[in-house]
């Protein structure tokens, strides 16, 4: 894996302003140039490989522009880092909502380095997406380049906008392949007053997915919901003897608001023991950021599934490290090929991505789940409407496009 990430363009572009990428973008259009777009580098292994000799390295496009507490909207530049943000809004006791979870350490790069366009372009969403929802609803509006060498822009610096489609949704989890971000205007919340996480023990997976599907249908609105089965557990060693399984539920509120959530959760999972977890805050952000499988060597997908189908969906996976979030909405999980892991998606009525692998593999299989004939006919279509010499990101999400 570190080799893969070693692997270094031969030219480095880097430019030091918005106006400055308009024409580097011009150029490369000009020559057919296509190229790798990174911020800070870190999520280089997640997707296929790109076959190109130059790297677009935005990271000098960082800065927050424009931050408004009382109307909970902050602007950045695409390269901020995310820690920057999350230091700027801390006084004021704000967040970014969809948790954003730093996949760094899959990839053997350092912690805590991700870009605020990079987690938007990757979709990486943390736990308390079971809550507050994905990057998309947290999204805005932005400012990017396309592939014409055209500044465009979308949505605007308020909650509620109708300033014609909705292209803050379409770019989120694109991959850098439809535009370059260049600012991101994002919808803040305010961080909690407490949290506590409950935890119920000798958990198997349907009765763990059962009790977790009944918090998240709930008006608890819990901001964390995962499973462990026991092959999990060692790598989680705070919980300590968990029998079959831990399932673990996060609520936040203040504090009188927080003691009614957690009398109504244990209504709920009863007649279970109901244990408190004092190092729920950090397990949660270590599920998010996968951190349960960055010291193993094996392919490593994501399976989105409805939460119904989660019991079945790892009951049915050859996989023995695995592990659930969102109720099971996405189940994190080792080993398969590419084959089994889409068609085992598909029966139950979701698609798999690929977070992790050896070149090889990157460069066989799609980054997503393949798509259906017409699906893919209406992406290509969108790719060539945005991009259509195919000089960002080329092949980083599906061969071809």
């Amino acid at each position: 894996m570190a080799q893969n990430l070693a692997q270094q363009a031969a030219t480095r572009w880097r430019p030091e302003s918005e106006a400055e990428l308009v024409e580097m973008v011009r150029g490369a259009r000009s020559e057919r140039r296509a190229f790798e777009i990174v911020g800070h580098g870190t999520k280089r292994g997640l997707g296929r490989l790109i076959d190109s000799d130059v790297l677009l390295d935005l990271s000098a496009l960082s800065g927050i522009v424009a931050y408004e507490p009382d109307e909970l909207v902050l602007t950045a530049r695409a390269a901020t880092p995310l820690a920057e943000i999350a230091a700027a809004i801390a006084p004021n006791r704000h967040r970014i909502g969809f948790d954003p979870a730093d996949w760094s350490g899959l990839y053997a790069n350092v912690l805590d380095a991700g870009t605020i366009g990079g987690i938007l372009s990757a979709d990486a969403c943390g736990p308390a997406r079971v809550r507050y929802g994905a990057c998309r609803d947290h999204l805005l509006g932005f400012r990017a380049v396309n592939g014409f060498g055209q500044i465009y822009k979308a949505g605007g610096r308020v909650v509620k906008n109708v300033t014609g489609f909705d292209l803050p949704k379409l770019l989120c989890g694109a991959m850098g392949t439809l535009g370059i971000f260049t600012d991101v205007t994002l919808r803040l919340v305010p961080c909690p007053a407490a949290a506590i996480t409950l935890m119920v023990r000798n958990a198997d997976a349907t009765i763990g997915f059962e009790l977790l599907r009944a918090i998240w249908s709930s008006p608890l609105e819990a901001t964390g919901l995962a499973f462990l089965p026991q092959s999990a557990i060692p790598a989680f060693p705070e919980l300590g003897e968990v029998g079959n399984g831990a399932v673990l539920v996060r609520l936040e509120g203040a504090p009188d608001v927080l003691e009614d959530k957690v009398r109504a959760a244990y209504a709920l999972l009863r007649p279970h023991e109901v244990l408190g977890c004092t190092q729920g805050q950090e397990i949660f952000q270590r599920i998010g950021w996968g951190a349960a499988f960055a010291n193993r060597s094996l392919r490593l997908w994501r399976v989105f599934v409805p939460p119904a189908n989660a019991a079945k969906c790892a009951e049915a996976s050859a996989s023995k490290f695995w592990l659930a979030d969102w109720a099971g909405g996405v189940i994190w999980q080792e080993g398969a090929e590419p084959g089994e892991i889409h068609a085992l998606a598909a029966r139950f009525g979701g698609h798999a991505v690929l977070m992790r692998a050896d070149a090889p593999a990157r460069r066989a299989a799609d980054m997503v789940s393949p798509e259906p004939p017409a699906r893919r006919a209406l992406t290509e279509r969108v790719k060539a409407a945005f991009d259509p010499l195919a000089l960002f990101n080329p092949g980083r999400m599906y061969d071809g496009i």
